[in-house]
């Protein structure tokens, strides 16, 4: 009697293990879309030496398209601040006495590849967490401005470093927008069947030198036009600030940037996302 008892409870088990299992494959993941927050970091003419000191704003949307359970298709978009001073630059003598500064504001459109290291099924406790790797192509927009006696000043328009002179007509000015190339890495959690959790860390290459307004050379004070009271222009203050910590540097054809290297930038979020999902007939075993 009690050997049937012990196998009837055998039985009942398997049974509903058997139905759990045909329930988690009867639930498809479809995608994901979610939110995402963290800080976002500037490297460029005027943080060469990639210090993480002025990490500033980023928040996010998504959209991810899922291939399967270890491939999937993400499109974003960005919000983030990036900023940086020459002020911060105390070990380089230059890059401290240059004395440039900038803010933006960036606006960001991608489309990334998602691959996960690991099986990922949100709801399966087996599998509810994966290392992955994203990478792909977007577009951004950038406008920087810095400060000067208190007024915000955008840079682009005053071509600081010759964009637009008849002096240089081999510096046209730079655009608005630009491409960039988001390449990370990341670690995602299924919370429950419907939501999942990550944290994300993208670096961003990209095809411009002046999301900083920084990039070859000084062109001189003589090449900006004076003011009716024989007072230097804005443009002419702003490409050449040395003077608010000594003797000007701003000589023609001197140094003011590193034209070998494009700007970028690197996002570091915490991700929320919520399951889009489908039923499938599961399998007759």
């Amino acid at each position: 009697m009690k050997k049937e008892f012990f196998a009837a409870i055998i039985i009942l088990f398997c049974s509903i293990n058997l139905k759990a299992q045909q329930w988690e494959e009867s639930i498809v993941q479809e995608g994901e879309f979610g939110i995402s927050a963290g800080v976002a970091h500037y490297f460029g003419d005027l943080n060469p030496d990639v210090h993480l000191n002025r990490p500033k704003i980023a928040l996010g949307i998504f959209y991810k398209r899922q291939f399967g359970n270890y491939v999937a298709v993400r499109l974003s978009g960005h919000f983030a601040q990036l900023g940086y001073s020459d002020i911060y630059n105390t070990q380089n003598e230059f890059e401290h006495r240059r004395n440039l500064s900038f803010n933006t504001n960036i606006w960001e459109l991608a489309l990334q590849g998602d691959f996960n290291f690991f099986k990922f099924v949100p709801g399966n406790a087996d599998f509810r967490y994966t290392p992955y790797i994203t990478f792909g192509i977007g577009t951004f927009s950038y406008d920087p401005y810095a400060y000067y006696q208190g007024q915000k000043i955008y840079l682009r328009p005053l071509g600081t470093e010759g964009q637009g002179s008849a002096a240089y007509p081999d510096r046209n000015p730079y655009g608005t927008m630009a491409v960039c190339f988001p390449l990370g890495v990341g670690i995602k959690y299924n919370l429950n069947p419907k939501m999942n959790i990550a944290f994300e860390v993208s670096y961003r290459f990209t095809t411009t030198d002046y999301i900083d307004d920084v990039s070859k050379t000084y062109v001189g004070a003589d090449k900006f036009p004076v003011l009716p009271n024989g007072n230097p222009s804005i443009a002419a203050l702003m490409q050449d600030r040395s003077y608010e910590t000594g003797t000007p540097i701003g000589v023609e054809g001197k140094q003011r940037g590193y034209s070998n290297q494009n700007d970028s930038y690197v996002f570091a979020e915490l991700m929320l996302s919520f399951n889009l999902t489908s039923y499938r007939c599961p399998s007759a075993k």
